[in-house]
């Protein structure tokens, strides 16, 4: 995949054959976005394994069950029930240091100041 200005911007870095995978939990309540990012991330890089939920009550449930050893969890701000901040409070009372990626296409400085103090 080149970028505009010709260089490939896919990930470089070498893979050891006996590397775990790079376990990352997707969470947006819209499934077209899910499998659409789960597709774009996995061709990126071969040792992403994309573990998607819609429910992000499920995917803290995934989380604090330990059925998978977390390594990121990229998250969609604006979901029913349960927002993406809130999610982020969440997983930070007992994971505090894990990689938290938090989107949105409704964004304001409001939601990236409380992003980072969370």
């Amino acid at each position: 995949m080149l970028s505009m200005n010709g260089w490939d911007r896919r990930t470089t870095a070498t893979i050891l054959p006996n590397s775990k995978p790079i376990e990352i939990i997707h969470i947006d309540d819209d499934p077209s976005i899910t499998d659409l990012v789960a597709t774009f991330l996995e061709r990126e890089h071969d040792s992403f394994n994309i573990h998607s939920e819609t429910n992000p009550k499920d995917a803290l449930d995934v989380l604090a069950d330990e059925q998978i050893s977390v390594d990121c969890i990229v998250c969609d701000y604006d979901m029913p029930e349960i927002d993406g901040l809130n999610v982020l409070e969440r997983v930070r009372e007992t994971h505090p240091d894990l990689p938290f990626i938090l989107f949105t296409g409704k964004g304001s400085e409001e939601i990236a100041s409380d992003a980072i103090t969370a």
